[in-house]
């Protein structure tokens, strides 16, 4: 298995929101299943919401950072994948 490349990583965490602000470096949408890997973090997610500056949107476009609701904790610097 060759060992994949970060889509993303995760700029913020508000743990009273359970939501993970993450940047990407390439376009992805609502429905795309994410995995979240850090030095104590590992687990996926299918991305149910996405929002850019308090407004829900369909998809992130490429640098650009976004709000997504997540299950799990997530961490500063943790890379995002896709599944």
């Amino acid at each position: 298995m060759k060992e994949q490349k970060p889509i993303g990583e995760v700029t913020h965490f508000y743990g009273h929101l359970g939501v993970a602000i993450v940047k990407f470096n390439k376009v992805v949408t609502v429905g795309t299943t994410l995995r979240f890997k850090g030095a104590t973090t590992d687990f996926e997610e299918t991305v149910g919401s996405m929002q850019y500056d308090h407004k829900s949107v369909e998809g992130a476009k490429k640098g650009q950072e976004v709000g997504l609701k997540v299950k799990q904790k997530a961490r500063e610097g943790d890379l995002v994948f896709q599944v």
